[in-house]
């Protein structure tokens, strides 16, 4: 038989093998890792595949391990961390739920904005989520919102994270498809291409996660005017609403500042993704002390789990790494390419296709292991077929966004269902998840439809 025949078999049978031994339940980064190996092993036997090409893997560690675009991603996760450890994000959802508090649906709307300003700070969803879930749930039940419609907000406004600036998945993504480019142009003859950056996929992904936003908040107006008894109003006494400015110039305007500031300077040119970063968390961390709620206690826990977070996303990209050097070498890239050129409809469907395979796979892979797999394999056949690299990224962060909320596997559901009260069922969580799937569903098609959503503002800033 054919070796190059042989090595695209085996490189299709080891990633449903890695697919199939995910979902027994083994540990994402030595799954991928140790599968990837047996199925080396196995192609230097049949002589398909030469050892030699493992060498790479020395390389690979030490450029991700010195890379400064990804110093980027635990200082942000730091910066995310302190706010809601030193209770910052707590005081904002309440000062947010007094403002808006005398409106049919404003509490859910706070929760809304609440949610959008989290995902800009934190970049992480399920942080976002349970944080939402512990201190806004329980306020919503009481104001006498139906559980359905709080989850459904809850659920939602949590996996903002995974679209909105500083998302920690679109600097890894903009890394990956920064190189990819630049593979793909320079294979074309363009030897030198526009580089592509992760403040410019921040960039493209800004008006997409404001849209985003701007349709949950008119859902919530919908249901206010609609189905009025789903979502009182929490009118403030009189005496609390004389001093609300005070609450809101304290609670709100320093974290919104900082927050702006970050994202501000990486957009406009003047910092790097890591410099920003480095200011986001000195500057979390000097709200928490003149906050009087920054301890040793505080911080320890703050590192703590800013050091668990990171491992766990770099251990995963370690892992996938070895899965990527194998799956090429054995002739992987060439099935993938084929297949998805072969497809009707050229690179559009082709960009379907891979959708679609990503929705799937987000139902039982977290967002990074999917990046970290999809990606390499997928991406520079996407590119070779003219599609924008910003586009394809936030299309993709949209896309996992949606399986994230989708019933009954979605991630963003199992986290708020470890914090919920035993009052509130799975089946209320699931069902008030669904209209907040197909306001999903419409943003994809919309940035389907028009795509200048995305580019317009990385090309006006560039």
């Amino acid at each position: 038989m054919d070796p190059v025949l042989i090595g695209e078999i085996l490189a299709g049978a080891m990633f449903f093998g890695v697919i199939g031994m995910l979902m027994l339940g083994y540990p994402v980064a030595f799954t991928l890792a140790g599968t990837s190996l047996l199925f080396a092993l196995l192609g230097i036997w049949l002589d398909v595949f030469d050892p030699s090409n493992l060498a790479a893997l020395a390389g690979r560690y030490t450029g991700f391990m010195t890379n400064e675009v990804l110093v980027a991603v635990p200082l942000f996760i730091f910066m995310g961390v302190m706010l809601e450890r030193s209770r910052i994000a707590e005081q904002l959802l309440a000062t947010m739920g007094k403002l808006f508090g005398d409106l049919r649906g404003g509490l859910g709307i706070s929760v809304i904005l609440v949610g959008a300003l989290l995902a800009a700070s934190t970049g992480v969803v399920g942080a976002t989520v349970v944080t939402m879930g512990l201190i806004s749930l329980p306020a919503m039940l009481r104001a006498g919102y139906d559980p359905k419609l709080a989850t459904g907000v809850i659920c939602a406004s949590g996996t903002l994270g995974q679209i909105i600036p500083p998302s920690t998945v679109l600097i890894f993504m903009g890394d990956m498809l920064a190189g990819i480019n630049a593979q793909v142009q320079m294979a074309k003859g363009n030897f030198a291409p526009t580089p592509v950056s992760v403040g410019d996929l921040f960039a493209g992904a800004f008006l997409p996660g404001l849209m985003l936003v701007a349709i949950y908040v008119l859902f919530m107006v919908f249901k206010a005017i609609v189905h009025p008894e789903t979502c009182p109003a929490t009118p403030v006494p009189a005496d609390e609403r004389r001093h609300l400015w005070k609450e809101v110039i304290t609670a709100l305007v320093p974290p919104l500042l900082l927050i702006v500031t970050v994202l501000g300077s990486i957009l406009s040119g003047i910092a790097t993704a890591t410099e920003a970063a480095s200011v986001g968390a000195v500057g979390a961390t000097l709200l928490a002390a003149l906050r009087w709620r920054l301890s040793f206690t505080v911080l320890r826990e703050v590192v703590r789990q800013t050091a668990i977070i990171t491992s766990m996303v770099f251990i995963i990209l370690f892992g996938a790494s070895v899965f990527s050097i194998v799956f090429r070498q054995m002739g992987g890239d060439n099935l993938v390419h084929e297949f998805l050129s072969g497809l009707p409809g050229g690179a559009i469907g082709a960009m379907i296709v891979v959708m679609l395979i990503m929705f799937v796979l987000g139902f039982i892979l977290d967002t990074f292991e999917i990046i970290f797999i999809v990606i390499p394999i997928t991406a520079p056949v996407l590119l070779a077929l003219g599609l924008d690299p910003i586009w394809v990224g936030v299309m993709v962060g949209v896309n996992l966004q949606t399986s994230f909320l989708t019933p009954p596997f979605g991630f963003a559901l199992f986290y708020l269902r470890g914090v919920a009260p035993d009052a509130v069922t799975t089946g209320m969580i699931y069902k008030g998840a669904i209209p907040f799937v197909a306001l999903q569903i419409l943003a994809i098609a919309i940035l389907f439809v028009f795509p200048g959503i995305v580019t317009w503002l990385p090309g006006v800033l560039r």
